[in-house]
C-alpha cells in the first residue's frame, strides 16, 4: 500500500498545473519576445544553388530519376534473393491469369493481357520508387479503358456482307471480328500511350499533389461502383449471353436489363464452370486471409483453378459438345512495336486524363500502405514519371494501361517480396507464358477467366460496410462516398469520377461558407473556454460575449460571420443604435424647449408635461432576419417619484465582445473591409487599439475584468444627455448606413454603442 501510494504521488502532482504570467496583449508579447526575422535567400543565392554542380549533386539527380541506383547497390543478396524468387514465381502465375482475365474488360483478345502484364514491369523496375507493388492491369482501370475502346470501335462499325465474316452480333448480322479486334487493340494502345504522356507531364510539372483531391471516401465510392460495373460486364461472359456494347449514361442499366432479358440463352456449361470458379476462389481466398499467419505462401487458387478448368475443357471438348466459349487463340511470341495513331488523340483526351489520374491514385495509395509498413518513402512525382514511361513503352507493344492490382501486390508482399527484383522475376514467368505456354491455355473457358475477375472484386465490394462507420464519424464524408458511387454507376466511370470530385469540392466550399461557430463560456476555475450549448457547467462572463469563428473569412462567408455575431450578442446593433438616435433627437428638442432635463437620478420632465421623447415606437422594422433573435428589452428609467415614465428603448445587455479568430487561417479583401482587423485596413484608432488584441481568450477576459473594476459603468446615454444640456449648439446624430470604403454597418454600430 505504501509503495502504491508513493508511486501515485508524482501522478497526482502532474494532474494540476498553476501558471503565473502577465496578461499579454499582442504588442506586449511582441515587446518581451523578439520575433525571429525571416531570411529568404536572394535571387543570386537561388541561382547559384540551382546552377551549382558537383559529382555528388550529379549523382543525387541521377538517383532521383533512376531510383534503382539508390536501392540496387544496397541489395542484400543472401537475405533477400531467395524471398524475391519465391515471391516472383507466385506473383508471375497470378499476373498471367489476371492479364488474360482483365483483357476481357478492355474488349481486346485475351493474349494482349499477357503483354500488359509483362512490358510495364520492365520500365518500372528502373524508375519506380515502390519496392512492393506489382505493376500491371487492374480491373477498374481496365474497365475505363474498355469503355473508351467500345465507344470508339463498336460492333456496328464492322458489319459486313458476304462470306468473309468471322463472327455475328446479337442481331445475327455478320461482323469482321479480325478487323474489329485489330482496331480495338490500336485504340487501347494509343490510349495507353496518351495516358503515359500525360503522366510524364504531370510528374515533370511536380503536380503529384493532385491525387490529394481524391479523398478516401471518393476513392472508396468510385472503386465500389467500378466493381459493380466490372461485375455486370463479366456476368454476361459467365452466362455466355451476347448483348450490345452499351456505353455512356445508364449503360450499365441497359446491359443488365438486356442480360436478364436473354438469360434463357445461357450456356449451362459456362455457367457451371463460372459459378464453381467463383465459389472455390472465394473460399480459398478466405482461408488464405484467415490463416495467413500459419500459411507461409498463399494458395495460388487462380492458377490451380485455371489449370484444372483448362484440362477439363480440353478433355471433355466443351466447345464442340456444349458450345462453350473458349479463349481459342493466344498469339505466340511478341508483335513488333507500332507507333500510336495520333489522329485519335482528340477523341480520347478527356478520358485519358481521368484514367491517368485514377491509375496513378490507385498505385500510389497501395504503394504508400507498404511504404509505411516497411519504413521507406515514395516520391509521388517520380511515380507519375515511372508509370508514364511504363505506359509509353508498353503502349508501343499493343498493351493497355498499367497500374497495380491490390490482390497481386498482396501476393507479392505476403510471399516474401522485398524489392522489385520479385517484379522482374514475375515478368519472367509471364514471358514464359507468352513464348511457350499460350497454346496450352487456348481450351480455357472465358467464363472461368470472368469468374476469376469477379472473385477478386470481394475486397472492393466490402467497402460498402465503410459507409455506416463514415456516417458515424463524418456525415459529409459518407455523403461523398454514396454520391460518387451512385454517380459512377449511373453516369459511367469517367463522368462519375468528375461528378464525385466536384461534389467533394462543393462540400469543402459549403463547409467553409457555413462554418461552425458558437458562443463560448468559461469552465469555472480554469482558463478553458467551451461552447455554452455543449456543457452544463460553462458560465459566460457577466456582460461579455465570446464568439469563436472556425473558418477562413472571405467574401463567401462574411454574411455568415455577421449573422453569427448578431445571434451571439442577442441583438441587431444597427437597429439598437438607430433607435437610440431617434430618442436622442427627441430628447434634444425637449431639452432646448426646457421641457426635459437630466439629473443624477435620471431623465425627468416638468410636472404636468407629457414626456414626448419616449413614446412607444410602433414603426415597422425593415429587413428583419427571422433566423437571428433580436432582444428588445423593455426597461424602467428612474424618474422622480411623481412622474414615473415607461421607456421603450432597447437595452444593450453586454459591455464587451471577444472575437476568437484563432482558427481563422486567412482573410480576403472583403473580410478586411468588413471587420477591419488588420492595421493596413485603417481600423485602429483611439478606441480600437492594437493593445486590445490578445494571445488567448482568457487574457482578453481578464483584461476586461480589470477595466470594469476601475470604470464607473455610467450609461452612455446619460452622458450624451448631459452633454446636450451643456451644449448651446445642436448635436448632430447620424444613423448607421453603408458608407463607401468605411466600416461595415454592424461594426460601426457596435463601436458607437460601445463608446
Amino acid at each position: 500500500m505504501a509503495a502504491g501510494g508513493r508511486a501515485s504521488e508524482p501522478l497526482a502532482e502532474l494532474s494540476h498545473y498553476v501558471v503565473a504570467r502577465p496578461i499579454y496583449s499582442e504588442p506586449g508579447f511582441q515587446e518581451e519576445n523578439e520575433r525571429r526575422p525571416p531570411l529568404p535567400p536572394t535571387l543570386r543565392e537561388r541561382a547559384q544553388a540551382a546552377c551549382r554542380c558537383s559529382r555528388k549533386r550529379a549523382f543525387q539527380i541521377a538517383k532521383s530519376f533512376l531510383p534503382i541506383l539508390e536501392w540496387l547497390p544496397n541489395y542484400r543478396v543472401k537475405e533477400w534473393l531467395i524471398s524475391d524468387i519465391i515471391s516472383g514465381l507466385s506473383t508471375g502465375l497470378v499476373a498471367t491469369l489476371q492479364g488474360l482475365a482483365y483483357a476481357l474488360l478492355v474488349a481486346v483478345p485475351v493474349g494482349f493481357g499477357l503483354y500488359s502484364a509483362f512490358f510495364p514491369i520492365l520500365t518500372y523496375f528502373f524508375l519506380g520508387t515502390s519496392r512492393h507493388i506489382s505493376v500491371g492491369p487492374f480491373p477498374v482501370v481496365s474497365l475505363m479503358v474498355g469503355s473508351v475502346v467500345l465507344s470508339m470501335a463498336p460492333d456496328e462499325n464492322f458489319l459486313i456482307e458476304g462470306s468473309n465474316a468471322t463472327g455475328t452480333n446479337v442481331t445475327g448480322a455478320l461482323i469482321d471480328t479480325e478487323s474489329r479486334d485489330a482496331q480495338r487493340v490500336l485504340i487501347a494502345s494509343t490510349l495507353t500511350f496518351l495516358v503515359g504522356i500525360l503522366q510524364v507531364i504531370f510528374g515533370v510539372l511536380q503536380i503529384g499533389f493532385i491525387v490529394r483531391y481524391l479523398a478516401d471516401p471518393l476513392v472508396g465510392g468510385f472503386t465500389t461502383a467500378a466493381a459493380f460495373q466490372v461485375l455486370v460486364s463479366q456476368l454476361k461472359i459467365v452466362l455466355n449471353v451476347s448483348t450490345k456494347n452499351y456505353n455512356g449514361v445508364l449503360s450499365i442499366i441497359y446491359t443488365l436489363v438486356e442480360t436478364f432479358e436473354k438469360i434463357g440463352t445461357t450456356n449451362i456449361a459456362d455457367l457451371i464452370a463460372g459459378l464453381l470458379t467463383i465459389f472455390v476462389c472465394m473460399v480459398v481466398k478466405e482461408i488464405n486471409d484467415r490463416f495467413k499467419h500459419k500459411i507461409p505462401i498463399p494458395i495460388p487458387i487462380e492458377v490451380i483453378v485455371t489449370i484444372v478448368a483448362t484440362g477439363i475443357s480440353y478433355a471433355a471438348d466443351l466447345e464442340k459438345k456444349y458450345n462453350a466459349g473458349i479463349v481459342k487463340s493466344i498469339p505466340r511470341g511478341f508483335l513488333p512495336p507500332e507507333p500510336p495513331n495520333v489522329s485519335l488523340f482528340s477523341q480520347m483526351i478527356a478520358a485519358s486524363f481521368s484514367i491517368a489520374i485514377v491509375a496513378y491514385a490507385i498505385a500510389v495509395s497501395v504503394g504508400k500502405v507498404y511504404a509505411t509498413k516497411y519504413d521507406y518513402a515514395i516520391d509521388g512525382n517520380q511515380e507519375f514519371i515511372a508509370f508514364g514511361f511504363s505506359n509509353i513503352f508498353s503502349g508501343a507493344f499493343s498493351c493497355f494501361v498499367a497500374t497495380t492490382a491490390l490482390s497481386r501486390t498482396a501476393v507479392q508482399e505476403s510471399t516474401g517480396g522485398k524489392t522489385q527484383v520479385a517484379g522482374i522475376i514475375s515478368a519472367g514467368i509471364v514471358l514464359i507464358s507468352i513464348v511457350a505456354l499460350g497454346k496450352l491455355l487456348e481450351p480455357l473457358q472465358k467464363s472461368v477467366l470472368a469468374a476469376v475477375v469477379i472473385a477478386n472484386l470481394k475486397g472492393m465490394f466490402m467497402q460498402v460496410f465503410d459507409v455506416p462507420r463514415l456516417w458515424r464519424q463524418n456525415k459529409v464524408d459518407a455523403m461523398i462516398w454514396v454520391f460518387t458511387c451512385i454517380a459512377s454507376i449511373i453516369l459511367g466511370l469517367d463522368l462519375g469520377l468528375l461528378a464525385g470530385l466536384l461534389f467533394g469540392l462543393l462540400t469543402v466550399v459549403l463547409r467553409v461558407q457555413f462554418p461552425s461557430w458558437g458562443g463560448f463560456g468559461n469552465i469555472p476555475g480554469t482558463d478553458i473556454y467551451k461552447k455554452v450549448k455543449d456543457y452544463k457547467n460553462v458560465i459566460e462572463p457577466e456582460g461579455v460575449k465570446i464568439l469563436k469563428f472556425s473558418s477562413p473569412i472571405f467574401y463567401a462567408n462574411i454574411d455568415g460571420l455577421k449573422s453569427s455575431l448578431k445571434s451571439t450578442v442577442g441583438f441587431d446593433a444597427v437597429k439598437v443604435y438607430n433607435k437610440r438616435l431617434k430618442a436622442l433627437r427627441k430628447i434634444q428638442k425637449l431639452i432646448k424647449k426646457g421641457k426635459l432635463k437630466a439629473t443624477k437620478n435620471g431623465i425627468i420632465s416638468e410636472p404636468g408635461i407629457n414626456n414626448e421623447a419616449f413614446e412607444t415606437d410602433e414603426e415597422p422594422e425593415d429587413n428583419q432576419d427571422p433566423q437571428v433573435p433580436t432582444k428588445e428589452v423593455e426597461i424602467q428609467v428612474d424618474w422622480n417619484s411623481e412622474l414615473p415614465v415607461k421607456v421603450n428603448i432597447p437595452k444593450v445587455p453586454i459591455h464587451s465582445l471577444i472575437l476568437d479568430f484563432g482558427a481563422v487561417t486567412f482573410l480576403d479583401i472583403v473580410a478586411v473591409r468588413s471587420i477591419k482587423t488588420l492595421e493596413r485596413g485603417a481600423f485602429f484608432d483611439d478606441t480600437v487599439r492594437k493593445d486590445i488584441f490578445f494571445l488567448t481568450v482568457h487574457d482578453a477576459v481578464l483584461y476586461i475584468r480589470n477595466q470594469m473594476t476601475y470604470s464607473d459603468n455610467q450609461d452612455p446615454i446619460f452622458e450624451k444627455i448631459s452633454l446636450m444640456q451643456e451644449s448651446k449648439e445642436p448635436i448632430e446624430f447620424t444613423e448607421a448606413s453603408q458608407p463607401d470604403d468605411e466600416l461595415d454597418v454592424q461594426e460601426e454600430a457596435m463601436r458607437r454603442l460601445a463608446s
